[in-house]
């Protein structure tokens, strides 16, 4: 008698490894999908909710500055890779016939910003 007998006698005459796979080619190639599309559907909401609340982190912060800058003009903030500032949010000021100009950078990740006191000596 052996261990299998004794103690497991469903398991008599079972081989571990028969040379058959468990799962058909199919039904791998839909399960990598299905984890694939499972992966991209809790990937994607984060990283567009991200990219939402710096983007309007970044037009309240150069509101703020065109503000203290230019308090009659309109504001623009974008992003540039290669801006005046470098890599990150751009603030601009929008004017009627003037066109815009440049007010600060904001950052990769834009705050409240800090503006240089205005006393003079």
């Amino acid at each position: 008698m052996s261990f299998y007998e004794d103690e497991q006698p469903e398991l008599v005459g079972y081989v571990p490894d028969d040379g058959r796979p468990l799962r058909s080619p199919h039904m791998l190639i839909a399960t990598r999908v299905i984890v694939i599309l499972a992966l991209v559907a809790l990937i994607v909401p984060e990283i567009v909710t991200q990219i939402m609340v710096v983007s309007n982190a970044a037009q309240a912060s150069c509101k703020l500055w065109v503000r203290y800058e230019d308090p009659g003009a309109g504001h623009s903030a974008t992003f540039q890779l290669f801006g005046q500032g470098g890599a990150g949010w751009q603030c601009y000021s929008v004017g009627g016939f003037g066109g815009g100009h440049y007010i600060a950078p904001l950052g990769l990740i834009p705050g409240t910003p800090i503006f240089p006191s205005q006393t003079t000596q």
